[in-house]
C-alpha cells in the first residue's frame, strides 16, 4: 500500500501549482499526484492558443516540470474511484490503495458531451491527447466543422483558420460573442472570423454526426435566427445514426440541413468532475465541492481547488471559476493551506481568450443583459480599437470589467478588481478609473 503525507488527485495545471505551494512551506514531507491524464501535468491554455500560432512555441515546452521542481510522485492513468474518509484512504481502478495525511481534490473538468457515434473524427476537445489528435487531422486543406462559440469553440476556429483548414463555426446566436459582449464589440469579435475567411452558421443547432465519406460544405446548412432559436446541440442532441466510413463526417443540423466535412470539433464547455466528492459524502452545491476561505471542504483532511471549488471570493461572493488564472493561484493557495498557512484565499480571478492576434480579458461577471458602459483606452490599450467595458448592476456598481485589445498587463487587471470592489457608481469617475 503506497502512502503520502499529502496525496493529489488530479494532474492538472492545479495540481502542478498546489505542489510547489506545498514545497514552499514543507521542504521534506512526500507528495503523490495521482492522474488519470496520460501526459503529466501541462499548460494547457497553449493547447488552444500558442501551439497554434508561435512556430517557436513547441509541445515540448508545455510540460511543467512539477516533479522535478517538487519531486512529487506521478502516477498516471489512474482513475481514483473511491475514498474512505476515516482510513483516510483512496481505491484506484486499478485495485491499489493509496493512504493520504492530507488530500487535494483537483479533478478538473470534463467537456460536455452530445450522443455522437464512436469515431477519431470527432473531437470533445479538452486535452492534449485532443490535440495531437487534432494536429493530426488538420492537414493543408482539410475542412473542419467546429461547434460553439464559446472560449474554445472560438479559440480552435481560429487555430485552425490560421493553419491553412478550412473552418466552418456553428454558434447558437445571431451575432458570435453576443453572450459574452455589448453589440459594438460581439460584431467586431465576429468580423476578426469574417476577415479570416472562416464560414459562420449562426443559430446552428447540431441534432446529430455521423461517421461516413466527406463532401463540399452545404450551405443550407446557414440557418436563419427565428430557424435556430429552438432547443438543440449546442447544449443538447438528438439521437444518432452511426456509420462505419472513417472517411468523414456528416454534421446533421436540426432544420435537416447537412454539412460534410473531414472532421468535427465540439466545444460546448465544461462540467467539473465531483462525483468522487460526492460519493465521499462532501458537500456539493452549484456544481462544486464547497470550500471555506482556506480552500478546506467540511472533512478537514480534505481541501478542494480549481475548477470543482465553489469558494467565497471578495469581490465575487460564492462562485465557481474554471479558468487558468483561478486554477495557479488556487492551486498554490490550497498546496500552502495544506502545509500549514493560515492566509484566507482572496484572489479574485481574471479570464482571458484571444483569436487573430486580438487579447480581452475580464475579471467578474461580464454578461451583456447587464448596463454597459463602454469607454476607449487611449493610453494602455493595444490600439485605437482597444476598449474597457464595464457591467453594471441596477445601483450602477460595476459587477465585472472586460478588457478588449490589450496586451498582459497586471496592472489593468488590479485596476478593474480595485474599481469593482469599491463599487464604484459615478459614469464619469469610470471613465477615468482605468485608462
Amino acid at each position: 500500500m503506497s502512502a503520502y503525507d499529502y496525496l493529489i488527485i488530479g494532474g492538472g495545471m492545479v495540481a502542478d501549482a498546489a505542489a510547489r505551494g506545498i514545497r514552499e512551506l514543507d521542504k521534506t514531507s512526500t507528495i503523490g499526484i495521482l492522474s488519470a491524464d496520460v501526459d503529466e501535468p501541462y499548460a494547457r491554455p497553449a493547447l488552444s492558443k500558442k501551439l497554434w500560432v508561435d512556430p517557436e512555441f513547441t509541445w515540448d515546452q508545455t510540460p511543467l516540470g512539477t516533479s522535478e521542481a517538487t519531486g512529487a510522485e506521478i502516477t498516471l492513468g489512474t482513475l481514483v474511484t473511491g475514498i474512505d474518509r476515516e482510513a483516510k484512504t483512496v481505491t484506484t481502478d486499478g485495485g491499489e490503495t493509496v493512504t493520504y495525511g492530507k488530500l487535494l481534490l483537483a479533478t478538473g473538468s470534463k467537456p460536455v458531451e452530445i450522443e455522437v457515434p464512436e469515431s477519431t473524427r470527432i473531437l470533445f476537445f479538452r486535452s492534449a491527447s485532443d490535440y495531437r489528435r487534432l494536429r493530426e487531422l488538420s492537414e493543408d486543406g482539410a475542412h473542419a466543422v467546429v461547434v460553439g462559440g464559446g472560449y474554445i469553440g472560438t479559440e480552435i476556429a481560429a487555430a485552425l483558420a490560421q493553419n491553412h483548414v478550412e473552418v466552418d463555426l456553428v454558434f447558437p446566436d445571431e451575432v458570435l460573442g453576443a453572450s459574452t459582449f455589448p453589440p459594438s464589440l460581439a460584431e467586431r469579435f465576429q468580423d476578426l472570423f469574417v476577415e479570416h475567411g472562416v464560414g459562420l452558421v449562426p443559430g446552428g443547432r447540431v441534432e446529430a454526426v455521423r461517421a461516413e465519406v466527406k463532401a463540399p460544405f452545404d450551405e443550407t446548412a446557414e440557418l436563419d435566427a427565428d430557424q435556430g432559436a429552438g432547443a438543440g446541440a449546442d447544449a443538447e442532441s438528438g439521437p444518432n445514426s452511426p456509420a462505419t466510413s472513417p472517411d468523414g463526417v456528416t454534421v446533421v443540423f436540426d432544420n435537416g440541413a447537412e454539412t460534410e466535412a473531414d472532421f468535427v470539433v465540439f466545444g460546448l464547455g465544461a462540467k467539473a468532475v465531483v462525483d468522487l466528492a460526492e460519493d465521499a459524502g462532501l458537500v456539493v452545491d452549484e456544481g462544486g465541492v464547497v470550500v471555506d476561505e482556506l480552500l478546506r471542504s467540511v472533512d478537514p483532511s480534505i481541501w478542494a481547488a480549481g475548477d470543482i471549488a465553489v469558494y467565497p471570493d471578495p469581490v465575487l461572493g460564492q462562485t465557481r471559476v474554471e479558468h487558468v488564472d483561478n486554477a495557479t493561484e488556487m492551486g498554490t493557495a490550497a498546496g500552502q493551506s495544506m502545509a500549514g498557512a493560515t492566509e484566507p484565499y482572496s484572489h479574485t480571478p481574471y479570464f482571458y481568450s484571444m483569436v487573430f492576434g486580438t487579447r480581452w480579458e475580464a475579471i467578474g461577471t461580464i454578461d451583456p443583459e447587464f448596463d454597459v458602459l463602454v469607454e476607449a483606452l487611449p493610453e494602455s490599450g493595444e490600439s485605437e480599437e482597444s476598449r474597457v467595458v464595464y457591467f453594471r448592476d441596477e445601483s450602477g456598481a460595476p459587477v465585472g470589467v472586460l478588457l478588449w485589445d490589450v496586451g498582459e498587463d497586471e496592472s489593468l487587471r488590479d485596476a478593474a478588481r480595485k474599481v469593482i470592489d469599491d463599487g464604484v457608481t459615478d459614469a464619469q469617475e469610470l471613465q477615468t478609473r482605468i485608462r
